[in-house]
């Protein structure tokens, strides 16, 4: 992975975490083990399906960028569709308190996507590739001398 990837997934990453950690802690306060639980499973699960979505999304980034958008609105409804099933399926379990699980999806998703943004308008990336060293010269025109 290029380290301009990398060091965008670790600027999306970390304060989704953190903002995880946060949300364990309120929700063990408001409902016991099974919400601190409840909120670090939608943790992980926002973390790897929005950490997937992204290495993806970068790779076609540079293998096929004239499919760059398409692929990331394709992307992110499938992100959305696959947290809904996710909720749909655990709605009813008794591993982890469902609401917790659910209000902190939606939080960290939100969290994800303000990180993501930042770290896109933080980037220097570059929007035109520099000439390489033996593009620079100058092309020599008529006869040789």
């Amino acid at each position: 992975m290029p380290s301009n990837d990398a060091r965008t997934l670790l600027q999306t990453a970390l304060p989704t975490a953190a903002a995880g950690a946060v949300a364990a802690t309120i929700s063990g306060v408001v409902a016991g083990g099974k919400g601190a639980v409840g909120a670090i499973v939608a943790t992980l699960v926002v973390i790897l399906f929005m950490g997937i979505g992204l290495v993806v999304l970068e790779r076609t980034a540079k293998s096929l960028p004239h499919l760059f958008q398409a692929m990331g609105l394709m992307l992110y409804t499938a992100q959305l569709l696959l947290l809904f099933i996710f909720v749909a399926v655990f709605k009813n379990t008794t591993l982890f308190n469902p609401k917790c699980f659910a209000a902190t999806l939606v939080a960290l998703t939100l969290v994800w996507i303000g990180a993501q943004a930042r770290a896109h308008m933080k980037a220097k990336i570059l929007y035109v590739e520099p000439d390489t060293a033996e593009g620079s010269k100058p092309e020599k025109t008529g006869p040789s001398s």
